[in-house]
């Protein structure tokens, strides 16, 4: 009875920033693991960041490094991505996941939000 539901996606030019949420319910107390993956057309999903506030990690792709920050609301339910320093090749369809292991996989999903940037 796990839902995800993410917002925040839209277009953007490069350099500039959006902010995805991700309103979860459902989840148990265990389900630790937050994160967020993409999709761009063509290629396989990929983890982008993802946060276990209890083990006190917090991992991002390298392609992300520096850009993008992972963040959960006090209540738990809630999960941001702030994306800065946006490039084209973050153009992707970002679906919020729970229950992670790292970037490599979810048990959970949301359906997803289109993040476009333009050059």
């Amino acid at each position: 009875q796990v839902q995800l539901v993410e917002s925040g996606g839209g277009s953007v030019q490069a350099g500039g920033s959006l902010r995805l949420s991700c309103a979860a319910s459902g989840l148990g107390y265990s389900s630790n693991c937050m994160g967020w993956f993409r999709q761009a057309p063509g290629k396989e999903r990929e983890g982008v960041a993802a946060m276990n506030p209890e083990a006190g990690v917090t991992v991002y792709a390298d392609s992300v490094k520096g850009r993008f920050t992972i963040s959960r609301g006090n209540a738990k339910n809630t999960v941001y991505l702030q994306m800065n320093s946006l490039k084209p090749e973050d153009t992707a369809m970002y679906y919020c996941a729970a229950d992670c292991l790292s970037l490599r996989e979810a048990t959970y999903w949301g359906q997803g939000t289109q993040v476009t940037v333009s050059s």
